[in-house]
């Protein structure tokens, strides 16, 4: 099984290094393959905990190489909840890259743990008759000290419906749960790795004092 590793995280680092740039990325040191992925971006501002900018990737299976380097972009420059971010912002930024696994049809719900699974929900909107999904990644929950219900709840919201939220609602909810590969890092550890490999500082890459 692939998990993510330190090389996926650079690609990203590069990639968005390079769009900034632009210029064309370093190719990747580590090989391709299908699978669902996503790419996180978060901002440390004054040593407090890293807030997101910035989170989008795939569901359903995709090449490692073009998936991190569309979702990379596309996460950083797109997602609708944040302003693009900006070149100055790189020296605070950390990169988490996430391999989804092991999906499983929960019997119910509630039919998955915290902090272990992340989950896919699907469910009609009874004011509109619309089908709604949002997915939340394994370690959100848990980060939020969210429980079962109110973490689907939340992901209701994230869904887009608006109306109450009632246990008959819940209870209509078709649930798929999964596990991820995760790694996480930030622009500093990126800078000194890319000094150590390639024998120089990335091009316009500054390390943050904070």
């Amino acid at each position: 099984m692939v998990s993510a590793s330190k090389e996926m995280v650079v690609y990203c680092f590069d990639t968005l290094l390079a769009h900034y740039n632009t210029e064309e990325a370093p190719p990747p040191a580590f090989e391709d393959g299908q699978h669902p992925l996503f790419v996180t971006w978060k901002k440390m501002v004054n040593g407090s905990e890293p807030r997101l900018r910035g989170c989008i990737g795939t569901l359903e299976p995709r090449g490692l190489v073009n998936g991190f380097k569309d979702y990379t972009l596309n996460s950083a420059l797109r997602d609708r909840r944040f302003p693009p971010i900006q070149a100055k912002e790189l020296p605070n930024l950390e990169c988490t890259v996430s391999i989804l696994t092991d999906y499983e049809t929960a019997d119910d719900y509630l039919d998955w743990e915290v902090g272990k699974h992340g989950i896919i929900i699907e469910f009609t909107d009874p004011g509109y008759g619309t089908r709604r999904n949002a997915t939340y990644l394994p370690e959100v929950a848990a980060h939020e000290g969210w429980t079962q219900i109110e973490a689907i709840d939340s992901l209701m919201r994230k869904a887009g419906y608006t109306g109450t939220i009632t246990e008959s609602l819940r209870k209509r909810i078709r649930l798929t749960r999964y596990q991820s590969s995760l790694y996480t890092m930030q622009h500093s550890d990126y800078v000194s790795y890319v000094k150590a490999s390639r024998g120089a500082a990335p091009s316009g890459s500054k390390s943050s004092n904070q």
